[in-house]
């Protein structure tokens, strides 16, 4: 997938006021509509400047678009980084649940069309001195995966994009006290009650939606409550059996015992060692035989040793076997 600069189809710097930008678009879509243009790729170019328009114009969108930075160029080989969209605060469920994803982009629906898609409440329209209850709110949140270990209280800031007086988007911050479930999932609601848009004409405040994400894990996987991992053997540790210790997210050591005749890749499952919940989830250890290097006369021999215990093993058995074409090596 190619990055697109939105800013440089619609030419406009990424300084832009909300009017720069929709007068740049009037420009281009007279230059470039169908039924005005003669160029060959008239059609192509107005879809690209329809895209850009629609990101940019919302001010939402473009705050979220905004997050990727200035650093990726425009046909650049991109895929958005973990939890970049995390910490923003936008009215509704999601910013994005009326978008036409069909008409876009990959580019666009990788960074939009992936988003839950939740109902907005708006306040036009609504008429007389009724009090209406205030718009829900939405934000993700990325959590360490050791917090849903302990639970607990976090503070959390989230940033809300507006446009200012003059136009300019900007980002407004708060800072929330926030309840942490023990056994939180990926992919929980986290309810705030009152904590989303103001009520209208007394009307009670809507609710702020938090959306759980956990940041990578330099060791563990999760899917739902399971927890994988890839867990380092030596070969006689395979080859005879072995207890070994492996540490859990929150800290705590366990024993687990390894049959006898494991290899490289089979699966381990250890039931209830996932992340806590009724039932709880399973942790998957997947082996991975290290051999150690031999670094003196001592372990080279023993290597020796090892290959006459075996004589005509071939761990390449089953392979199809094809002529030599030469000598490769590193």
């Amino acid at each position: 997938m190619e990055f697109r600069d939105y800013y440089q189809i619609l030419g406009v710097p990424r300084s832009a006021t909300q009017e720069e930008i929709k007068k740049a678009y009037r420009k281009l879509a007279k230059q470039y509509h169908p039924d005005v243009s003669q160029a060959a790729d008239a059609e192509q170019k107005m879809k690209e400047i329809n895209e850009a328009y629609a990101v940019l114009s919302d001010p939402e969108k473009r705050a979220l678009y905004d997050q990727l930075g200035a650093n990726y160029q425009a046909g650049q080989s991109f895929r958005p980084p973990p939890g970049w969209d995390a910490g923003f605060e936008f009215r509704g469920g999601s910013p994005f649940s009326d978008a036409d994803f069909g008409e876009f982009s990959d580019f666009f629906a990788e960074l939009f069309g992936r988003r839950s898609a939740g109902t907005r409440r708006s306040s036009s329209g609504r008429g007389g001195h009724h009090p209406f209850r205030g718009e829900d709110h939405h934000a993700k949140i990325l959590l360490d995966l050791e917090e849903t270990y302990r639970g607990g209280t976090k503070q959390l800031t989230l940033r809300a994009p507006h446009l200012d007086e003059h136009g300019h988007l900007v980002l407004k911050t708060r800072t929330l006290e926030v309840k942490i479930p023990q056994g939180v999932r990926e992919g929980q609601i986290i309810r705030l009650a009152g904590q989303g848009g103001p009520g209208i004409n007394g009307g009670p405040n809507g609710d702020l939606l938090l959306e759980v994400a956990f940041r990578p894990h330099p060791e563990y996987r999760v899917e739902g409550r399971d927890l994988f991992r890839k867990l380092p053997i030596a070969p006689w540790e395979a080859a005879l059996g072995a207890s070994v210790l492996v540490t859990l997210p929150d800290g705590q050591a366990i024993n687990v015992r390894i049959p006898a005749g494991k290899s490289s890749g089979n699966m381990l499952r250890i039931k209830g060692r996932g992340i806590p919940g009724t039932p709880p989830g399973d942790l998957y250890l997947e082996l991975l035989v290290v051999a150690p290097a031999a670094e003196n006369e001592t372990q080279r021999a023993a290597y020796a040793q090892l290959a006459a215990a075996y004589p005509g093993y071939n761990p390449r058995k089953g392979q199809s076997p094809r002529a030599a074409s030469g000598w490769y090596g590193v």
